[in-house]
């Protein structure tokens, strides 16, 4: 299905504009702009808070057209860090997810990680690496006394 110019526009940016463009998408349920704005790639890989790895383009397009099927998703993005190289480009962040389900509206708070890098394309998604969150601790700065790896 052709993007829209707004789509392709967004696309043919930067990773900050590919990263609009994928929140915006999933925030209407757009299967088909949430699925541009991912790398052309076997090996692309989404892992969902408290899922397995999910790998290549139609195993997670599965996922997100899942996640439509059961309610609209508004995730915002916050407190956004950003590493970036030549062909790369990494964002973390703090998502305010809310999932506006039949059963009534839930919030949550997740910790993901964003990784583009620059196709001939234009920059893509390549990986979307979400973990559950907690509301009262977000970042840490100090050192914690607890290392789980």
């Amino acid at each position: 299905m052709p993007r829209n110019k707004l789509q392709a526009a967004n696309l043919e940016g930067n990773a900050d504009e590919v990263e609009a463009a994928f929140y915006d998408a999933l925030r209407r349920s757009d299967i088909e702009q949430l699925m541009a704005c991912w790398a052309d790639e076997d090996d692309i890989v989404c892992v969902h808070p408290g899922g397995p790895r999910v790998v290549g383009a139609m195993a997670i397009r599965a996922t997100f057209e899942a996640m439509f099927a059961s309610g609209s998703i508004r995730a915002r993005p916050q407190q956004r860090r950003t590493v970036e190289s030549v062909g790369c480009c990494v964002h973390h962040l703090i998502e305010q997810v809310e999932v506006l389900a039949p059963s009534g509206p839930r919030e949550a708070w997740v910790i993901a990680t964003n990784v583009y890098v620059k196709t001939a394309q234009g920059w893509r998604l390549v990986a979307h690496h979400a973990s559950p969150g907690v509301p009262e601790l977000q970042e840490v700065r100090a050192p914690v006394s607890q290392v789980l790896h």
